[in-house]
């Protein structure tokens, strides 16, 4: 059969579409099997918590509040604590940065190693004002094994999906867009990225505080002064004697409150003691360190094309 100018260079393009296309999802399909294999070797590396279930509260530590130290508090006491620090927030803070250390169970109850990230937040919130999109840029600096991951996610963006850099030389060559609660984004996560924040820290607080505001087997206590940061701010301690049988039910749980910025810097709770031992397994810790508030982000900085991230190169 003999080919006409024409059809040969029409077949020498279609070849050409079909090559460039199946490079396409060869690419992908690399992509997708370096960032579910990174994930999976992230579950299996040694998750040593990096909080420490703290003591069940002493007399001594009852009696100091006399010092104006530790004292027992209500939980009507500090859920107004947080309800201050929440209506503050919503009013007034507008986006952040911060290095979050954060340590948690996944889904399945296996807990994962810590994890150091930089982040930048905007605030559904902004200006005052509700309603808004969440929009968040997280840069993974540990574990080693995804340190150089970097992930941006816009609420009403890229269909709701967040657009993820891989690290590695396989993994950075290309961008891959995942479902915030797909499979893969939500391997060794206890929460969707919808989840993160200063804010949502503070309204599951007050969420979960409201279940315990009468319950007689639930303690509160408040230490001012408690360092973090360098700075001397309220740590607030809730024990419980006994499990409520609730999801999300805890044995302990630890927060600090920076009052004069009204955000919850720090949050995480510990699980009931297995059989035989007198550990209380860490179910969750975030840290937001070195936080800087209202430092004016823009769209450059979730923005894929930005040349400081890698998702350009």
């Amino acid at each position: 059969m003999v080919l006409t100018v024409t059809e040969a260079l029409s077949s020498t393009s279609d070849q050409r579409r079909q090559w460039v296309w199946l490079m396409a999802l060869s690419l992908a399909t690399a992509g997708l099997t370096v960032m579910a294999t990174s994930l999976a070797s992230s579950r299996a590396e040694s998750a040593t918590p990096v909080a420490v279930a703290p003591p069940q509260a002493t007399g001594s530590e009852i009696a100091a509040s006399e010092s104006g130290r530790t004292e027992e508090v209500s939980m009507a006491e500090m859920l107004q604590l947080a309800n201050t620090a929440l209506a503050e927030t919503n009013a007034h803070l507008d986006d952040y940065t911060a290095r979050l250390i954060k340590q948690e169970q996944d889904r399945s109850g296996v807990l994962q190693p810590a994890s150091e990230i930089s982040l930048k937040v905007v605030t559904r919130h902004a200006g005052g004002t509700p309603g808004g999109p969440l929009k968040v840029y997280l840069r993974f600096e540990s574990p080693s094994n995804i340190r150089g991951r970097e992930v941006i996610w816009v609420e009403d963006q890229n269909d709701g999906k967040m657009q993820v850099r891989e690290a590695g030389m396989v993994g950075a060559m290309m961008t891959v867009s995942l479902p915030p609660e797909g499979f893969l984004a939500m391997q060794g996560q206890r929460y969707p990225i919808a989840e993160i924040g200063l804010t949502r820290l503070l309204e599951k607080l007050i969420e979960r505080g409201g279940e315990d505001r009468d319950d007689p087997h639930v303690r509160v206590f408040k230490t001012e002064g408690y360092p973090f940061d360098g700075r001397s701010l309220t740590h607030l301690r809730i024990e419980r004697s006994q499990p409520t049988g609730r999801e999300n039910d805890f044995a302990v749980a630890e927060l600090v409150l920076d009052q004069p910025q009204n955000v919850v810097v720090s949050y995480r709770s510990f699980d009931w003691p297995k059989p035989n031992s007198d550990q209380r397994p860490l179910i969750e810790s975030y840290e937001y360190h070195d936080l800087q508030t209202n430092v004016g982000l823009t769209a450059r900085d979730f923005d894929t094309a930005n040349p400081e991230y890698s998702f350009a190169k």
